[in-house]
């Protein structure tokens, strides 16, 4: 993984942009020493939103067997409850 300053990231924009898109490399952005942000190559954004929607069916499934466990609470008690 490459390390660059803000600076050096702005001077040279292209040659970083090709780090990730052709050597598919992750690119840390450092900010007064601090990581800040990161360039990656779109294949690691696509997997990672492809985690997401697997770990968000993951809780959404738990939440289903949840309600069929305990039932449900009818929507004006819900609002009620939340003070709406």
């Amino acid at each position: 993984m490459n390390v660059v300053t803000a600076t050096t990231m702005k001077k040279n924009i292209s040659d970083t942009l090709s780090l990730a898109e052709y050597r598919k490399e992750r690119v840390v952005i450092t900010r007064q020493g601090k990581e800040v942000a990161a360039i990656v190559p779109m294949e690691d954004i696509e997997l990672l939103e492809e985690l997401e929607d697997r770990l968000d069916l993951v809780d959404a499934l738990a939440a289903l067997k949840e309600t069929e466990k305990k039932g449900t609470k009818p929507w004006s008690a819900l609002k009620k409850e939340l003070g709406l």
